[in-house]
């Protein structure tokens, strides 16, 4: 599947119970910035379990642009020969990272202090998404931009000349803004500090400190405050990618309504800052167990076995738990349409600068299949509908986006009339073995003229 083409159906039906291992790949956000760490180091990092979707894909060409080696040797082995600190080399053309806003932003951020210029695209999703909550504090550092717009899309990025130590309070819980932030401090000179009053996912902490960047983290009245050391030499190392627990959703979801399932997701990475869903899904009653819980390569990794599940109920999911699953609300609100009586999600505005809107999406594609659910700027209600009970029939806008395309294809895995989305093509971005996958379990999915 491609993100970038022609638009692809497809229609999800109900089927038998879904059983067997679901292989699924590797966490996107550690392949992102395995790939920039390894772009800014000395020597050569390898990689093995990359995930080779289109927004991945996309970031690697980058790094390529900005003069870094990097070799796909084959099935999920790579290799990134770095060019250091400071070392990116001026683009010829234009850096165009697809619909992966993670990448853009992070890339952003790793050349902003660098004395170079990048011009940076997308494709008509990414080109729609808000950039100055990244721009903005990358100026703090001296770096300059042109963009379109409302800091859209396409838009050039004058590196500083001679960067500044920022100290910088994330005014919105974002991961994305936060590591952006930290790569630019690698290049400034003394100490940058960011500060989040909420905990977001925390690899790139974890990930500088791997590659032997001094970092620092505590909790201060501010929030927790890291403190990065900037002009390190980082040091190339060998990256084992766990399998991504946001792509691992979509079977483990699936299991949880569709009769008789029984669904395991083997080395799952459960990172605190990023297992919220799991929590969530076992507080609703699901049957969700660890199994092997262990640590690879400093992230703690379980098998997860999940069962169907018909007497789940619907909870108030805590608003501090957000920022720990927030690409996971689509896909959580399909299993409350399952499951009896509201599921409440609040503190989740930033759903509304995804890839789509994916509040006002989910909404009206749960509502043309029969679904109650109601609305608000930073909140969304869904109202359980129970098992067997959910009516499917519609067709639903993905807006290229490819977690509102899955959702969808799992919301008809146990309707009672099929469920469509207009494109399922995004979902290469991300998922690209979703269909094979799937259907190994026993799913029925079908692209459809």
């Amino acid at each position: 599947m491609s993100g970038h083409g022609d638009p692809i159906p497809m229609t999800s039906t109900a089927c038998g119970p879904l059983r067997g291992a679901a292989d699924v790949p590797g966490d996107k956000s550690i392949s992102h910035r395995s790939l920039i760490l390894g772009a800014m180091c000395v020597g050569e990092t390898t990689i093995t379990g990359l995930l080779e979707g289109q927004d991945v894909l996309d970031t690697a060409a980058a790094m390529r642009a900005f003069g870094a080696e990097v070799t796909d040797h084959g099935e999920g082995r790579w290799s990134v020969r770095g060019v250091g600190v400071g070392g990116f080399a001026e683009p010829d053309g234009v850096i165009d990272c697809g619909n992966s806003g993670t990448g853009v932003r992070l890339i952003m951020g790793a050349m902003a202090t660098q004395p170079i210029v990048a011009t940076f695209s997308g494709d008509a999703s990414l080109n729609g998404r808000p950039m100055a909550r990244v721009t903005d504090p990358l100026a703090l550092f001296g770096c300059k931009t042109v963009g379109r717009s409302g800091g859209r899309l396409p838009m050039t990025l004058v590196g500083a000349q001679e960067p500044l130590p920022v100290r910088y309070v994330v005014p919105v819980p974002s991961a994305q803004v936060k590591s952006a932030v930290l790569l630019a401090g690698l290049n400034a000179p003394g100490q940058t500090v960011v500060i989040e009053k909420e905990a977001t996912r925390d690899h790139t902490e974890r990930m500088l400190e791997g590659f032997g960047a001094q970092v620092s983290v505590r909790e201060t009245e501010e929030g927790r405050e890291i403190t990065l050391t900037g002009q390190p030499e980082l040091q190339a190392q060998h990256i084992e990618v766990p399998r991504d627990p946001s792509s691992a959703a979509f079977p483990v979801c699936a299991a949880l309504i569709v009769p008789g399932s029984d669904v395991l997701v083997p080395g799952i990475g459960l990172n605190p800052t990023r297992a919220g869903l799991f929590t969530t899904l076992r507080e609703m009653g699901a049957d969700l167990t660890y199994e092997n819980e262990r640590i690879e390569g400093g992230e703690p990794v379980a098998d997860l076995r999940a069962r169907f599940s018909p007497d789940m109920r619907g909870i108030e999911v805590p608003p501090a738990r957000a920022a720990s699953m927030i690409d996971e609300y689509p896909v959580l609100s399909v299993v409350a349409s399952y499951a009896s009586g509201q599921t409440v999600m609040r503190g989740v505005r930033e759903l509304r600068v995804k890839e789509s809107d994916r509040i006002d999406a989910m909404a009206k594609g749960l509502r043309a299949n029969g679904i109650t659910v109601d609305e608000g700027e930073d909140w969304w209600t869904v109202t359980g509908a129970g098992h067997g009970h959910v009516a499917g029939g519609a067709v639903c806008a993905s807006h290229l986006d490819h977690r509102i395309a899955m959702s969808f294809l799992i919301l008809g895995m146990a309707a009672n009339a099929p469920v469509s989305v207009d494109d399922g093509g995004p979902i290469a971005t991300s998922f690209p073995i979703f269909e094979p996958l799937m259907a190994a379990l026993g799913a029925d999915v079908s692209r459809t003229a």
